[in-house]
C-alpha cells in the first residue's frame, strides 16, 4: 500500500536486541495527509530505513509503501503500519485517495472485531459522509 503527506513528526528511535542476538532499532513518524479531511498516520521505519526517515525534513512531501500486520497477544490485538520505502513525494493527492478507503475499511474491519462482530454497524463507517462520532 502507499501513502503520501507531510512529514510532521518523528520520534525517538528505540533499539534493543532479539532472542536470536540480533540487535534491531526503530523510529515512528506522523505524516498528515493532504485531502479535504487530512488524517495523521503513525508508521514505523525498520533498521536501514531510520536513515532515510531521519534525513527528510520536516513539514517535506513524503510517499510511503507500508505493510499493515495485525497479531492478538492476551486477547488485545495490536496492529503495525511498517515503512518499506520511503521517498520525497510529487506533491499529489491522488497516491493517498486509496490508501485512505483502504485504511478505514481496514480499521473497520478491526472496529467491528473488538465489537464482537456485529456486522450491521460497519456499513455505515464505510461511508466518507457520515462521521461515526
Amino acid at each position: 500500500m502507499e501513502i503520501s503527506g507531510r512529514l510532521i513528526q518523528v520520534l525517538q528511535e528505540q533499539g534493543g536486541e532479539g532472542k536470536n542476538g540480533n540487535k534491531w532499532a526503530k523510529c515512528d513518524f506522523v505524516i498528515e495527509t493532504q485531502e479535504k479531511f487530512p488524517k495523521k498516520v503513525c508508521l514505523t521505519a525498520w533498521n536501514d530505513l531510520i536513515g532515510t526517515v531521519k534525513g527528510l525534513a520536516l513539514e517535506s512531501e513524503i510517499k510511503v509503501s507500508f505493510d499493515i500486520s495485525s497479531r492478538e497477544y492476551n486477547g488485545k490485538w495490536y496492529t503495525d503500519v511498517k515503512a518499506w520505502k520511503v521517498e520525497p513525494g510529487s506533491g499529489g493527492a491522488a497516491p493517498s485517495a486509496p490508501s485512505r478507503n483502504t485504511n478505514s475499511n481496514y480499521s473497520n474491519s478491526n472496529a467491528g472485531g473488538n465489537s464482537g462482530g456485529n456486522e450491521g454497524s460497519q456499513e455505515r463507517y464505510v461511508s466518507e459522509d457520515d462521521l461515526p462520532f
